[in-house]
């Protein structure tokens, strides 16, 4: 990590970014955005809710729309781009549009320092996923970190520990291949916790199996501790809006 007074090495900066944007780029993937609304019928400027999301598909992000479940939230937005400065001028369109932010997530797409080995293809595919997973609407998000606990400390374990332990993990997570996909992001110093968990599946009992089956592994029985849950079911902006009425 630089000292703050040495960073500054008097060249002339060679970002594609306004230097006003500058260094909001993830050197390698895509920084994610989720959001969970609140909308209140009356007060919500439909038309203004698409355009905010059509307007950052067309200038080079993602985003996918979740008409949510529960008192949590009404809408959920899941976006992906490659610069912070986009997410945020899309957080700043939906707000102006009348949805009230109840809950938010920031972390980055990332390949996992166990990941070793793994075809490029599938390790591309982390850094740069299409969203979401044919047939797969189903969706679930929650942040989780390891454990720091005397006698219960992931940090202090040796790394083949670790990748033993991760290894063992994501044996129950192929089982259900076909079902489940995942999308770990990483969040350490940009948010609560230290990863957010995007699930996808071909239905809510597959992540309530997949999600209660994982519980029972080491790694998240004796390591793992778990924010707040959102579920809900993607679909296009205009149907989820239109769910609210």
């Amino acid at each position: 990590m630089d000292d703050l007074n040495s960073m500054d090495d008097g060249k002339e900066s060679t970002s594609r970014y306004p230097e006003s944007r500058a260094g909001l780029a993830s050197h390698e993937g895509l920084c994610v955005l989720h959001l969970f609304c609140r909308s209140e019928v009356t007060d919500t400027d439909v038309q203004g809710v698409i355009d905010a999301l059509k307007s950052f598909n067309a200038t080079g992000g993602q985003s996918l729309s979740i008409a949510m479940l529960g008192h949590k939230s009404d809408i959920g937005i899941m976006a992906l781009a490659p610069d912070m400065w986009m997410l945020r001028e899309l957080q700043t369109s939906v707000k102006r549009a009348g949805l009230a932010i109840d809950y938010s997530y920031l972390s980055l797409t990332e390949v996992s320092e166990y990941a070793e080995g793994l075809p490029e293809q599938v390790l591309n595919a982390r850094l740069y996923p299409q969203l979401p997973p044919e047939g797969m609407n189903t969706f679930c998000f929650y942040p989780m970190s390891k454990r720091r606990q005397p006698g219960r400390n992931w940090y202090v374990l040796t790394f083949d520990e670790r990748r033993s332990l991760m290894q063992g993990h994501g044996r129950i997570g192929r089982e259900y291949r076909g079902k489940v996909v995942q999308l770990v992001t990483g969040s350490t110093g940009l948010d609560d916790y230290e990863w957010g968990v995007s699930l996808f599946a071909t239905g809510p009992d597959e992540i309530k199996a997949c999600v209660y089956e994982m519980r029972f592994d080491p790694a998240s029985a004796h390591y793992g501790d778990f924010g707040p849950f959102y579920t809900g079911v993607v679909a296009p902006i205009e149907d989820v809006l239109a769910s609210l009425s």
